[in-house]
């Protein structure tokens, strides 16, 4: 029996993986009520927006046929998403990344913590105040602005006296499903362009680990989860104060060209196993 060529079992793998990360969308697009012909729709969107944009020819213009050729879709289908007036809506991801930002610089800062590391509320205005966190660590975005998205996801509030109450020491929209929908859409694509980079830039990799075990009791899990939490804040933090330091909205006085966005994701991940072979039999 003939074994497949590298380029079909290439092909396989690019399935397979494929079809493991759409089974983990369409979980969340079936909850959220998305059909397979809006998904369908997106799609083509999407090959249509790629092709166009990341491989046109050097020093050409993208063509609807080069599209078309690239992408399988038919040149009236192409022309019509073209023609459509949609963008990648980023607001929603920069409004986590500087809210994300003031929390951390909130946190860490010794000027703001009391004697045994407590974090007393904030006056919204003063030398020590939450408009001078936000112009520390956010740069020029209005503070009412942030002070709005912080407290609409709960994790500051206010109180009678205006005095702001930090209730969390990371930013993670907990009430919201807008603010967690676009940290998936911003933190997945982020992941899929670290893996493509890997794959097709092997000599200069970009940093990509994960620790798992596949036969963890119930009570190490339990201890599990705050141990990572813990251990990831710290590597966050300790992150995010040096490129504060060297990213010229929080710090104007910070030199050098060009404009990167570059950072470090950590997440959690479990699976029950048991209940998986348990829905198989």
């Amino acid at each position: 029996m003939e074994s497949s060529s590298p380029r079909s079992r290439l092909n396989e793998a690019v399935h397979s993986a494929t079809l493991r990360i759409l089974n983990a969308l369409v979980k969340v697009l079936l909850r959220h009520g998305v059909s397979f012909h809006t998904f369908s729709d997106l799609a083509k969107q999407a090959y249509v927006e790629v092709a166009r944009e990341d491989f046109a020819l050097p020093g050409r213009k993208p063509s609807i046929s080069r599209v078309s050729v690239l992408t399988g879709l038919t040149r009236k289908d192409v022309q019509r998403l073209l023609s459509a007036t949609t963008s990648t809506d980023v607001g929603a991801s920069e409004n986590h990344n500087r809210a994300a930002r003031v929390v951390a610089g909130w946190v860490r800062d010794k000027e703001l913590s009391g004697a045994d590391g407590t974090l007393p509320a904030l006056p919204f205005e003063g030398k020590v105040s939450f408009s001078e966190v936000v112009r520390r660590y956010s740069g020029d975005v209005p503070p009412r602005a942030v002070l709005d998205e912080l407290k609409r996801v709960g994790t500051v509030e206010q109180d009678e006296e205006g005095n702001i109450h930090l209730l969390a020491r990371v930013y993670m929209p907990r009430h919201s499903d807008l603010g967690k929908l676009a940290i998936m859409g911003s933190d997945v694509s982020f992941l899929i362009d670290t893996i493509d980079h890997n794959i097709e830039e092997p000599n200069t990799p970009r940093f990509q680990r994960k620790v798992m075990y596949d036969n963890l009791p119930v009570a190490a899990v339990a201890e599990l989860r705050p141990l990572a939490a813990r251990h990831a804040q710290e590597v966050i933090e300790a992150l995010d104060a040096w490129m504060a330091q060297h990213n010229r909205d929080a710090n104007p006085q910070a030199d050098g060209e060009g404009r990167i966005r570059a950072g470090l994701g950590i997440f959690y991940f479990e699976h029950d196993l048991d209940a998986d072979a348990g829905a198989r039999k």
